[in-house]
């Protein structure tokens, strides 16, 4: 289906000349304007039938001055302008709401300094996660701060988004590795923020407040990504319980003795039998209300080794029915891909979706279990809910039943989640732990943040933004509302 089209006033239309214009800046082949391919650009990840817009002209810089003076050109014609990555979002934070100019990034993808010796790598927005990571491994350093979908994101992207993954318990999110940034401002200016540099208290830490923005703040252009040195050892533990509750109680228990696992997946029992199902997988889920999927890592087999033995004898005197351990490569595959597989597993069930990434005090995880199956009885649908015990962020999706009408179906779901952000907010928790707010949480945001919180990132957006061109209408509306 076509995506849909929206009134874009506020702003000005794309004319003939804009596009012109636009073609002397970037040149004739950098510039698309057919619908057909368009559409690609209308959508991320989300439901492009209930997000998804079409921009009216898509722009393909290849250098920083490019985007400038787009940017620059939007600013006085006052157009709409939303930058984008790989499209790989999960919140509508890349789709052109308001239509006008789409800038994406994907050929600004080079490498521009392998810095070894100050243990950094600079590199242009557009360039793929899984490429930065598997270069910098040649080398035998690590990116640590990548996001579980690597292989089709952009660094561009995930700076927007802070995006986090599985090893965030251990080593953080990507925020934790930017130590600076080159941006082109919302009025077309081009700053370097921060630098090759570890400690930074020179003024406001404007890298970080970029950093999870999405997009909103300017256009990231190049990064200047923080390494470290790559982990050669690692172990693997599927460790199956009877609750969540003795699941979720083991893991303090685990970082008290000093030991820090790389990832702790959690995985409620729906999770892990459409999962194991689908993949025609034989482990004895049935006597199981939850599984943790825990990975260790370090630079010395030994330690990874003790602290192995160590998680796995404190999981067993915490209930655990069962601990598989996996050393080898093909071991590790068989149990991660039945973490990796959940998504997949349930859009065979239904591809209509909500996935969702609350985010909640690590002890809570439990208190959210029998809530989702409540909220699942009411409103007629499953929800799933796996993800980073670790850390408290957990995927609790709603999958539509098949044979719900869709106009019950969208009832339901607002209602469900509702409910659901009601009570994350209840528990100390936050409605988005990764994926962001974009438009698809951005009504529901109001609801369950302070006031004051949301009129200093208001103000800060007016000050940066002050025509209100770049990614309009994403995580709040400039009115200090989130209403759409």
């Amino acid at each position: 289906m076509a995506a849909k089209t929206r009134n874009a006033s506020p702003y000005n239309p794309v004319t003939p000349d804009i596009v012109g214009e636009l073609r002397g800046i970037v040149g004739d082949r950098n510039v698309i304007v057919d619908e057909e391919k368009l559409e690609t650009y209308s959508h991320d990840e989300t439901n492009a039938d209930e997000y998804g817009h079409m921009p009216e002209v898509v722009v393909l810089p290849t250098t920083t001055e490019q985007v400038a003076a787009v940017v620059q050109l939007a600013n006085r014609e006052v157009i709409p302008i939303t930058p984008r990555g790989a499209g790989s979002g999960l919140s509508g934070g890349a789709i052109p709401d308001h239509g006008g100019i789409l800038i994406s990034v994907e050929r600004m993808n080079k490498v521009v300094e392998l810095d070894v010796d100050n243990m950094v790598i600079v590199v242009e927005a557009g360039m793929v996660t899984n490429d930065l990571a598997q270069l910098v491994q040649e080398k035998k350093l690590f990116f640590a701060g990548y996001p579980m979908s690597l292989q089709s994101c952009y660094i561009g992207g995930n700076i927007a988004e802070n995006a986090g993954g599985g090893k965030a318990v251990k080593y953080g999110v990507t925020g934790r590795y930017i130590q600076g940034l080159e941006l082109v401002t919302p009025t077309g200016e081009v700053v370097w923020l921060g630098g090759k540099l570890s400690k930074d208290v020179s003024g406001y830490d404007l890298t970080h407040l970029v950093v999870g923005s999405e997009g909103t703040l300017g256009i990231v252009t190049k990064a200047i990504v923080k390494l470290i040195g790559l982990p050669t050892a690692s172990a693997d533990l599927l460790v199956l319980f009877r609750t969540a509750r003795e699941a979720i109680d083991v893991v303090p228990t685990i970082m008290a003795r000093g030991i820090v696992p790389t990832s702790i997946e959690f995985m409620d029992q729906l999770s892990v039998q459409t999962s194991c199902a689908y993949l025609n997988e034989s482990l004895p889920y049935q006597e199981a209300g939850a599984m943790l999927l825990i990975e260790l890592d370090g630079t010395s087999a030994e330690q990874v080794e003790a602290n192995m033995i160590a998680t796995g004898d404190l999981c067993e005197q915490h209930g655990a029915i069962e601990v598989y351990i996996a050393e080898d490569a093909t071991t590790k595959e068989r149990i991660w891909s039945v973490r990796r597989n959940i998504a997949e597993a349930f859009k065979v069930y239904s591809p209509i979706q909500s996935l969702e990434d609350i985010v909640v005090p690590i002890a809570s995880i439990p208190d959210v279990i029998p809530e989702l199956e409540r909220l699942s009885a009411t409103y007629g649908m499953k929800i799933p809910c796996y993800g980073h015990a670790g850390d408290g962020n957990l995927h609790a999706t709603l999958v539509k039943d098949p044979e719900m009408d869709m106009e019950t179906w969208h009832t339901n779901e607002d209602r469900c989640l509702q409910e659901l952000y009601a009570l994350t907010t209840r528990l100390g928790g936050k409605i988005s732990g990764e994926h962001g707010i974009g438009i698809k949480r951005k009504r529901y945001l109001k609801g369950v943040i302070n006031p004051v919180e949301l009129s200093l990132m208001a103000g800060i957006k007016r000050a940066w933004d002050p025509n209100n061109i770049m990614n309009p209408g994403k995580i709040f509306d400039l009115d200090g509302t989130t209403a759409s």
